[in-house]
């Protein structure tokens, strides 16, 4: 691991794609096991003894419980990285804790709910954490000019690094249904194929990635803790002094809530309503990472032109028409064109929406910020699908009915996101504490 330097060095184009290159690493996992294939494995092998709409609730209840610890944790963890100067130390805990649980659900099979839910939780915490981490070093190695720009080909990298896994296990499971397999004998093995690509992929990441600040030789975990918590006592007590900030965080934890439920259950959807199969579901996805890669750089170079606020409301309006489009699809090719529209948006608004928390974030305290950004995307994660299962449960598996409750996040964003000032959240960065 490189040792750390002086914050006034530019970052170097290696290091920029040492950044990138995570979001290409860590994707497979959101692609794969919260999108395409080992969320639908769940609710239709896993618990599907559990009864109709219960295996989707509990889905729902293991992706909340997960995004609740990394809500508690993240702004905590964020201000002791940046004290401690720790960042590239907690990420690489991280990294590995998400490969080796994600590797470990190869032991998940059918009625195997308790050990399924439990390491879906522990990997889900670490991919979450560091994912966190990772947009800590964004302003570290940008500029408020580039900020857009470089969130985007990280974001677009990352949807190809979701494709390339999706592929992969495409090509798997293609092979193993010709051999006759089950879904309880070949998903399994996608969970390793994910895993063996994070680990490879986030190699470039861990080694040439740099740590931007002087690093104490001897740790002192109490102190780090200590001050940690001070760190974050502040920036709420100081909140009023960072509105702008705090106002996005907001309509992002409500636009959030409507993207955490088409990430976390589109298979689920596709599978249940449109009658996909493992080898449809595998093929929407990755069509549509590539749309949302797509729709990442594109986004991401209008950002840095017109602004991100812009960029993100012209995104939440394409989802809102999107969410119609499903809801009202009994074709598969209304459903197609759903899916493309959430694509283009879901890579434009997720690139512009970190862009805007670094261009609104004080140097030296990323971490701590970026913890806050992870706190209002948790929270959303925790609100949108345990509302979506809820809806399910109440109206005995109707997942139409749950899907109108996303256009209620998405429009409760908008007009949040209205009320943000974009150029006055970039000025209080400037001036700081």
């Amino acid at each position: 691991m490189a040792s750390p330097f002086n914050s006034t060095e530019p970052a170097t184009r290696r290091e920029r794609f040492a950044w990138c290159m995570y979001d290409f690493a860590n994707s497979g996992f959101t692609t794969v096991i919260l999108t395409a294939i080992f969320n639908a494995y769940f609710v239709g092998v896993i618990a599907a003894g559990s009864g109709n709409g219960h295996a989707t609730l509990l889905w729902t209840l293991t992706i909340a419980a997960s995004n609740m610890l990394v809500l508690l944790s993240a702004p905590v963890v964020g201000a002791i990285a940046d004290y401690s100067g720790a960042k590239k130390r907690f990420l690489t805990a991280t990294t590995i804790g998400c490969v080796v649980f994600t590797a470990l659900l190869y032991f998940a099979g059918p009625g195997d709910i308790a050990l399924a839910v439990v390491l879906v939780i522990l990997a889900t915490f670490m991919f979450s954490s560091g994912e966190n981490l990772i947009a800590a070093f964004l302003p570290e190695i940008g500029t408020p000019e580039t900020m857009g720009r470089l969130s985007g080909y990280g974001w677009a990298l990352g949807y190809f690094g979701g494709l390339l896994s999706l592929v992969l296990c495409l090509f798997y499971v293609t092979y193993a249904e010709e051999q006759g397999m089950a879904a309880a004998d070949y998903v399994p093995v996608t969970n390793l194929i994910v895993a063996v690509l994070f680990a490879l992929a986030a190699l470039p990441t861990l080694l040439w990635l740099r740590e931007r600040v002087d690093v104490s030789a001897s740790f002192d975990g109490t102190k780090a803790i200590r001050e940690g918590f001070k760190r974050l006592n502040t920036t709420w007590r100081q909140a009023r002094l960072h509105t702008d900030l705090f106002r996005f965080l907001g309509a992002l934890t409500g636009y959030y809530a409507g993207i955490y439920i088409v990430i976390v259950l589109a298979a689920v959807y596709a599978q249940e309503v449109m009658g996909f199969k493992t080898q449809d579901t595998i093929m929407l996805i990755m069509v549509v990472n590539v749309t949302a890669a797509v729709g990442a750089f594109l986004f991401g170079h209008l950002q840095d032109r017109i602004g991100s606020k812009r960029c993100i409301a012209i995104t939440l309006l394409i989802w809102i028409v999107a969410i119609l489009c499903a809801y009202f699809a009994v074709e598969e090719w209304l459903f197609w064109v759903a899916a493309n529209l959430i694509g283009t948006a879901l890579g434009g608004a997720q690139s512009a929406g970190r862009a805007l928390v670094g261009q609104f974030t004080p140097e030296g305290r990323q971490g701590e910020f970026f913890g806050l950004w992870g706190l209002a995307t948790k929270l959303s994660a925790i609100i949108g699908p345990l509302t979506y299962g809820g809806m399910i449960y109440l109206f005995a598996g109707d997942h139409r009915i749950a899907l109108l409750s996303t256009l209620v996040f998405f429009i409760f964003g908008l007009v949040l996101l209205a009320t943000v000032n974009e150029k006055r959240g970039r000025e209080m960065a400037k001036i700081g504490y």
